[in-house]
């Protein structure tokens, strides 16, 4: 078998495994996505050549998010009528070709049920590590566990290392993996000494943790994060130094649980 039958056969393999609610399954897809030379897609050119300064994807929308449509083989490109151009790309440069614009990758638009979308959220996952990023789709809410004493000795910390403007949180329940607690870092200075005065902070207060709770932080500044978007959107600051000399402002009580948008595979649609 060619490489490109035995990629073709691995992401199609896997493809084919993805259901609603199995998201071991939709996760091992992007991981054949993820896995250089074993994980191209067939691009389709809405303009140009393979190559070519002019070229173009295709694109298409569902529920108001925007994808790149392609194929997963020679047989389904054959099968898809598509009779412009197209070009074999591998799924981690595809992917950080179209999440900085929030495109997703739909995968077999033109296949019975109308394919797989993978959100621009997951495209990022695949691009920069998808063990760096948690698994979605997210639940995000306010903390419910009560840990006072961390979160004093933290904004103790904080109000000492001059480079943090404000502290959040929020409870964060992957798809796959135990939930946990994320920080995030709202800074005015993103200098090597700046970053490692943040650290350390971190490290002098992560003893206040009771053993076993699972603590991560998030820089407030990333565009792209999902727990960071969530933060800014609905998480008040539990430190913020500009307020510190009046008032600190109390976090905001909320026991809901928001899912969030555009994260983790949407329903099957059909059409390109």
């Amino acid at each position: 078998m060619s490489a490109s039958g035995i990629a073709a056969g691995q992401v199609e393999h896997m493809l084919r495994q993805v259901t609603p609610g199995r998201y071991d399954a939709y996760e091992a897809l992007l991981r054949a996505l993820a896995t250089p030379s074993s994980g191209q897609v067939w691009m389709l050119l809405w303009h140009g050549q393979a190559g070519s300064p002019d070229a173009q994807y295709g694109n298409m929308e569902v529920d108001g998010y925007g994808y790149a449509p392609c194929v997963t083989s020679a047989q389904e490109l054959s099968a898809s009528g598509w009779n412009r151009s197209y070009e074999v790309v591998d799924g981690i440069d595809v992917a950080r070709t179209l999440y900085p614009d929030h495109y997703g990758l739909w995968l077999n638009p033109h296949a019975p049920g109308g394919g797989v979308g993978i959100p621009w959220l997951d495209l990022r996952r695949i691009a920069t590590g998808l063990e760096r990023q948690p698994a979605g789709p997210l639940r995000l809410s306010e903390p419910g566990i009560e840990i006072p004493q961390f979160y004093a000795l933290l904004a103790h910390n904080a109000h000492r290392t001059p480079a943090v403007r404000a502290l959040r949180r929020a409870w964060v329940q992957p798809a796959l993996g135990a939930p946990y607690l994320a920080i995030g870092l709202d800074v005015y200075d993103t200098s090597p000494p700046a970053v490692d005065s943040v650290r350390a902070m971190m490290q002098q207060s992560i003893g206040a943790v009771p053993d076993g709770l699972p603590v991560s932080t998030v820089a407030m500044s990333d565009e792209y994060d999902p727990v960071a978007l969530w933060m800014r959107a609905s998480a008040r600051p539990f430190y913020d130094r500009e307020a510190h000399a009046a008032s600190a402002p109390a976090p905001a009580p909320s026991s809901a649980q928001a899912p969030v948008a555009g994260y983790g595979y949407p329903p099957a649609r059909g059409g390109y």
